[in-house]
């Protein structure tokens, strides 16, 4: 852009200035709509700056007006790291363009969402939902409402309470519990009490009474569907062996979500492999090597668990460790994402035990089934959601102590400070790698090298020769 700037009253002289702009559009930019699109716009945009610089002037601190409303706050926060954002991308612009032709313009937009919440920021960062259950313990309780008698699977013997199945989400720092279910007995053999027949059979009560009478697979699948529909972010779900069964793993795959799970070598169990129809055990049997030393993962196949809805077949990684408390032994570990590698298949798993640190803290900290003695079903679940709740606040105020993001811009002018940091390093050893092939291959001398890198570094952009007149004051 291109004006005149009148200085009629002090120098007597018209001065021609310039500038250039770049515009980011969501619609394709012609010769047509270029003055609408850009430079129209671009003047609503200077009219709003020019009302706050008026503010200023006048004593107003503009500031002020986000910090009555938490969320115009936040909102402020969060526009302040889009622009951040895409000034990076500014800086970048093949980055941009790239990002751009291979996304569309949607799944651009979408990409920026996410980049606000810093799950691109870390490629490694992988968001999973994990599946677990624990011992809801009345074992002295008699009248209580559909009290049943569960299996312990730690003690090996059966006491009387509940079985609660529980769904959460982790990103491998951070534990969210989504939802949970607390399971009865199927048969009526086992449950030792019956339901309130009084109550509405309309109602959410009834409802969630129904829902604590069915199978445990049944009720996580719920839960999983529950997660989708309230579009969790999650790519995985993680369980033990208790839940790893072919027809499982089918349904789970139908929800759009992988699964990496243990894998238990029932006898009855079968996978597709090299043909046939195998037990775990004789899988392993046939693929397994001898490592030396104390080799981690022993072995690795891909093997068939059953087909979709058009009849293709199903395919699944599984990944044999040997058991570190008893070396002798094997565990397996199988994944329906066949393009993950050994180790990461492991590493992702490992965030399963995040869940058991929760069922720690919730028994031995928050009073979960013991501070609380009613003998209605609805009152414990409320007391569960309550004790759930209180792990959700300690886990977001550890989070906000721990995670440098939750600072606001100053993480990301600390990240902007080390990033050039690297940068100078790197310009600093190409200098001198410059100036050892300028001694050993032309045998020049110091003044010769001194006399070649000043002039080289003369015909050098402006922003290069700042970093490297910085470079050569540091070293």
């Amino acid at each position: 852009e291109t004006w005149e700037e009148d200085h009629s009253r002090t120098s007597g002289e018209k001065e021609e200035k310039h500038t250039r702009y770049a515009w980011l559009s969501s619609r394709q930019i012609n010769h047509k709509n270029v003055f609408f699109r850009c430079t129209k716009i671009g003047r609503y945009r200077w009219k709003i700056e020019n009302n706050i610089l008026v503010e200023k002037h006048q004593g107003y601190e503009y500031e002020h007006c986000f910090s009555y409303s938490w969320n115009a706050m936040k909102g402020f926060h969060y526009l302040m790291k889009i622009g951040h954002f895409l000034n990076v991308l500014a800086l970048n612009s093949e980055l941009l363009a790239d990002k751009v032709k291979e996304l569309g313009i949607r799944g651009f937009i979408k990409y920026l969402t996410l980049a606000c919440e810093g799950s691109v920021l870390d490629k490694n960062r992988v968001n999973v939902l994990i599946i677990g259950d624990s011992i809801y313990s009345r074992n002295r309780s008699k009248v209580v409402e559909i009290l049943a008698r569960v299996r312990d699977h730690v003690a090996q013997k059966y006491v009387k309470g509940f079985r609660l199945l529980t769904l959460g989400w982790s990103d491998g720092n951070t534990f969210i519990p989504l939802g949970f279910n607390l399971l009865s007995a199927q048969t009526s053999e086992n449950r030792l009490q019956p339901m309130n027949s009084e109550i509405d059979k309309r109602s959410i009560g009834y409802k969630r009474r129904i829902s604590s009478l069915a199978k445990e697979t049944d009720a996580m699948i719920d839960l999983l569907k529950q997660a989708v529909e309230n579009n969790i972010p999650a790519k995985y779900v993680l369980f033990d062996s208790w839940f790893t069964y072919p027809s499982i793993l089918l349904k789970i795959l139908g929800l759009n979500l992988h699964v990496i799970a243990m894998v238990k070598g029932m006898k009855k169990i079968y996978y597709s492999f090299q043909g046939k129809r195998m037990s775990l055990q004789s899988i392993y049997s046939c693929v397994r090597k001898k490592r030396g030393g104390k080799a981690k993962i022993l072995s690795s196949v891909v093997v068939g668990i059953g087909t979709d809805n058009d009849g293709n077949e199903v395919l699944a990684k599984i990944v044999f460790v040997r058991d570190r408390n008893r070396s002798r032994n094997w565990l397996a570990i199988i994944s329906t994402d066949t393009t993950l590698s050994d180790e990461e298949i492991i590493r992702i798993y490992g965030k399963r035990w995040d869940i058991e640190i929760f069922f720690k803290i919730c028994k031995s900290y928050l009073n979960l089934a013991k501070e609380f003695q009613g003998r209605s079903y609805d009152s414990i679940v409320a007391h569960t959601t309550i004790v759930f709740a209180r792990y959700i606040m300690l886990a977001v105020e550890n989070r906000n102590n721990k995670d440098l993001r939750t600072i606001g811009g100053l993480f990301y002018y600390f990240c902007d400070e080390l990033q050039d940091i690297k940068f100078i390093e790197a310009l600093q050893l190409l200098i001198d790698a410059l100036k050892t092939a300028l001694r050993e291959k032309l045998v020049l001398s110091k003044e010769a090298i001194s006399e070649f890198l000043d002039y080289f570094m003369s015909c050098l952009p402006t922003f290069l020769k700042e970093k490297l007149a910085l470079c050569s004051c540091e070293s």
